[in-house]
């Protein structure tokens, strides 16, 4: 435990012990009252971040994107522990080296914000209570061949794509311009042949995906957030009967992938063809000014409330 950990917690004790004073003189001035005191047990979140893989800087920077979020606006209820894998798939719990079976007693929780399916299964084989996806929603967040066949036998849409294609007269032949390039999370529209040409030359990590007119957004769902079984962030600039469509397409598909804590959702609206799914997402982006925190303010909501919301109901399934 660092001192900056150590002095937090010392001050939530103190703090704990003369609330839990305050309340024992006030309620023992009251005939017939019991008198009682509630301790609170600071649980602990083990984050779970890096691994094996491309998806590594990625999960690396939304691990401690949420460690610093907990820590900032939740230390009083929640110590983290940061558990890093590194690229050669070693385990390390606050810097030093652990096996994963060493979770089991440091940790009451753990948020797995890494995209590899075993780790899921690993968690379960140890009997961790965890939020994350599961290995099947995993294997359809890195897969979008995988994504868009699924989405495809549920009546969904996605925009015709190729995976990083071998020139661009392969993509032409499959769909005219414009084009979205998506390389290392970076997106381009790209309207000439030649301008494509030059962007994917020579690239292996690359998705060409066709573009669709219309308003593109994106939603997030919450399992049981405000009393609700699944309670919508929606985005703005939409009209009542396309917000209304928008709450619809966000309810069934968080509902088909039985997703447990959070979904969000990017898609296109196109005036004619309906809703395209672009991509899915089951860790929310917690970054300043990001459009979950700005979704969340819209409605009253901060950052802290959601995550909170998702760590207790977590919590709870495993009591």
């Amino acid at each position: 435990m660092t001192s900056v950990e150590r002095h937090t917690l010392k001050k939530f004790k103190k703090n704990e012990t003369k609330h839990r004073t305050a309340k024992t003189k006030n309620t023992s001035r009251k005939r017939g009252v019991f008198c009682y005191n509630i301790h609170m047990e600071i649980k602990r979140v083990g984050i779970i971040r890096g691994g094996v893989g491309d998806r590594h800087a990625i999960s690396v920077r939304r691990g401690g994107d949420l460690i610093s979020h907990i820590f900032e606006n939740l230390s009083d209820k929640y110590k983290v522990i940061d558990i890093f894998i590194d690229k050669n798939g070693n385990w390390h719990a606050n810097g030093l080296p652990i096996v994963p079976t060493d979770l089991m007693r440091k940790v009451d929780i753990v948020w797995d914000t890494s995209r590899h399916s075993s780790l899921s299964t690993t968690l379960d084989d140890l009997s961790i209570s965890s939020i994350g996806s599961s290995s099947f929603l995993k294997s359809l967040e890195n897969n979008r061949e995988m994504l868009k066949t699924h989405m495809k036998s549920i009546g969904i849409k996605m925009p015709r794509f190729i995976i990083s294609p071998k020139n661009a007269q392969e993509v032409f032949e499959k769909f005219g311009s414009p084009w979205v390039v998506k390389i290392n999370n970076e997106i381009k529209l790209v309207k000439i042949f030649n301008e494509l040409a030059e962007i994917i030359k020579d690239k292996s990590d690359v998705i060409v995906e066709e573009f669709i007119t219309g308003k593109p957004s994106t939603v997030h769902s919450i399992s049981g957030f405000r009393g609700e079984d699944i309670y919508v962030l929606l985005p703005q600039n939409f009209t009542a009967d396309e917000k209304e469509k928008i709450v619809a397409f966000a309810k069934g598909l968080h509902k088909h992938l039985a997703t447990e804590h959070y979904l969000k959702s990017d898609f296109v609206l196109h005036p004619k063809r309906g809703f395209f799914l672009t991509n899915i997402d089951f860790s929310p982006d917690i970054r300043e000014g990001s459009h979950f925190q700005q979704s969340c303010e819209f409605v009253g909501a901060r950052m802290q409330h959601i995550i909170e919301h998702i760590l207790n109901k977590a919590l709870e399934k495993r009591i």
